[in-house]
């Protein structure tokens, strides 16, 4: 449900709209709005195909004690995969990740 919820909000409204409500919505406990911005730069590494790159974090938030996080790693615990753009990255790399 909360996919779903995401893709529909991700077509309706701007990204920090949709991001905001999907972040606090469809997370239990919510995921602080101070992790908008960060969520945004992971969508756009991930619609680059740069899934590795590093993305620093507000400073009251930590991962793995430290203030960074790879891309893929946001993408998949925020659940951010109603931004990503896979029609795209399977196009430019021939279909392979």
């Amino acid at each position: 449900m909360g996919h779903m919820s995401a893709m529909g909000m991700a077509e309706a409204t701007d990204i920090d709209t949709a991001l905001s409500w999907h972040l606090s919505s469809n997370h239990y406990p919510p995921i602080p709005q101070v992790m908008i911005e960060p969520a945004k730069k992971a969508i756009a590494a991930a619609n680059e195909n740069d899934w590795d790159r590093v993305i620093t974090l507000p400073e009251s938030v930590s991962f793995r004690d430290g203030n960074t996080a790879p891309a893929h790693e946001m993408v998949e615990a925020m659940h951010l995969d109603a931004w990503i753009d896979y029609d795209a990255l399977d196009d430019s790399n021939g279909g392979q990740f």
